[in-house]
């Protein structure tokens, strides 16, 4: 059992159950997925993009990544229906947690004149998504073979019914959100 699960079932169940008054166990929110989201804008001629794109997403999350295709034609960026113009990464389960406790613990505290994220991304519906400019903040990537510098989106998908619940969540896991 990860870290982070432990955590989990330890300190951030009970602390939610006490602030939000749940009975049952399956009201409670929790992490569902991470997923990780790499756009190749520049890669929709270049197959060699969307290819380092594709390696330095797996570096990072360790799972094989699948590449995302446009859906429909935008002449005014030069892209064709079914073209490839990305990748993305779901994580679930044990590699889910792995991925969040090295965003936590090693990653976001090696950003340039880090201060915190932004606690108003949250969609509505409990779920949070976080922009990365660059990928060389991850200690995985080796800077000489990066092709090109390009960031990321990080979508943390909960189970929780509003915004206020998933903050509670993500900050008992601890992201450090801003003051």
């Amino acid at each position: 059992m990860n870290r982070l699960q432990e955590k989990y079932s330890k300190e951030i169940v009970p602390s939610l159950k006490e602030k939000y008054g749940y009975k049952s166990a399956m009201e409670l929110p929790k992490l569902e997925k991470i997923v990780v989201n790499m756009g190749v804008g520049d890669g929709a001629g270049n197959s060699k993009l969307i290819e380092a794109a594709v390696e330095d997403l797996k570096t990072i999350t360790g799972q094989q990544p699948i590449i995302t295709k446009a859906k429909k034609a935008i002449a005014g960026f030069k892209i064709r229906a079914g073209q490839p113009i990305g990748c993305k990464v779901t994580l679930r389960g044990e590699n889910m947690y792995n991925f969040l406790d090295k965003l936590i613990s090693i990653t976001l505290p090696r950003v340039r004149d880090f201060r915190g994220i932004n606690p108003k991304s949250f969609d509505g519906r409990g779920n949070y998504t976080l922009g990365l400019t660059e990928q060389l903040i991850f200690s995985e990537i080796d800077y000489d073979k990066v092709v090109k510098v390009r960031g990321m989106d990080i979508v943390f998908v909960t189970t929780a019914k509003t915004n206020d619940e998933a903050l509670d969540l993500l900050k008992g896991f601890g992201m450090p959100f801003k003051k």
